[in-house]
């Protein structure tokens, strides 16, 4: 028997990059790409390559172009780290698991480097194979947790939550990550949102501008761990416009919905270097009246636009500056 398991990337809607420094997001998942990983049992255990794994090239060129378009990150290294994490968490909670191996296979046509999750979607579908493998349960917010960690801790990735619970609940999350909270707890709050309360979304790629969610966060985290007032008051301005955007989700304000986003982008780019090109994306997309921010470190952005009629005026403006705009099936 073939066990598979899919995920899919991650849009973060509003608060990002807080939700590693005790803040407060909302993301919610797409289906207009996936991640799925195979799994089935055999007599070795066996991770087979795929695209992503390469060893092979044809010139220093080509494997430039490879390690701009998929980073160091491939997805065997992914796999191993995640069993590896997997059987930890089993052996230091008393999970007994039996003898059986298995060969393992993913593949993805998540666009990589963009802010969508497409590592950690990987690791996630691969965490939901062994948990129907071995038949065992792990709670939503501890298979966060353990996702987190295969990046974090085994692969030195820096990173938060947010895309993480986002995958692991399938469904849009509201989280709170307050410190007192994940020290007491080990996880944050989360609160499932119905995905009918959001207004119309997109999301808009341009894949010449992809950057490693690494690129952000160093820095950003050691200006953190020094206490640097700039950054510390951020983190608490984006944990409001959160706690707003709820609200004006469920009361259907669009208008507070769309400035709020606009917001989240404009602090940003206040505390942070960002790109021209990541720039001219954001404006071009706001000339048409859509708001718009990143969906994750770069590459990639996400807003609101009114109706049809101003999302086929987003769609020709963008495609313009080779600019793809998808309208996500939010999960």
């Amino acid at each position: 028997m073939i066990i598979e398991t899919f995920c899919y990337p991650r849009a973060a809607v509003i608060g990002n990059p807080s939700d590693g420094y005790f803040g407060k997001t909302i993301a919610f998942l797409f289906s207009n790409f996936q991640a799925k990983v195979q799994l089935y049992q055999t007599p070795e255990l066996d991770i087979q390559p795929q695209r992503l794994d390469k060893t092979r090239f044809n010139s220093i060129r080509e494997l430039v172009e490879n390690v701009n378009f998929s980073g160091y990150y491939g997805g065997i290294r992914l796999l191993k780290a995640t069993i590896k994490v997997f059987f930890d968490y089993c052996m230091t909670s008393g999970i007994q698991l039996d003898d059986r191996n298995f060969t393992i296979r993913y593949n993805s046509n998540i666009p990589l480097r963009l802010g969508l999750a497409g590592s950690s979607a990987i690791i996630t579908a691969c965490m939901k194979a062994l948990i129907s493998f071995y038949q065992i349960e792990i709670p939503r917010a501890v298979l966060a947790n353990l996702v987190l960690s295969v990046e974090d801790k085994e692969l030195g990735i820096p990173a938060g939550l947010q895309d993480r619970v986002a995958q692991a609940f399938e469904k849009p999350v509201y989280m709170d990550f307050n410190r007192e909270i994940m020290g007491k707890q080990g996880y944050g709050n989360y609160e499932i949102l119905d995905a009918s309360l959001f207004p119309n979304m997109y999301i808009a790629l341009r894949k010449n501008l992809s950057e490693g969610t690494e690129v952000l966060h160093n820095n950003l985290r050691a200006r953190f761990n020094i206490g640097e007032e700039k950054v510390l008051k951020a983190m608490e301005t984006w944990a409001g416009y959160t706690e707003s955007f709820c609200q004006a989700l469920k009361n259907h304000d669009y208008t507070a919905m769309h400035e709020l986003i606009n917001a989240n982008f404009d602090l940003r780019r206040s505390l942070i270097p960002v790109a021209a090109g990541n720039i001219e994306m954001v404006e071009a997309a706001r000339s048409v009246g859509a708001s718009a921010k990143f969906t994750g470190s770069g590459g990639a952005i996400i807003g609101t636009y009114q109706n049809e009629e101003m999302f086929q005026k987003l769609e020709k403006t963008l495609a313009g500056k080779n600019i793809v705009v998808i309208k996500p099936n939010i999960v």
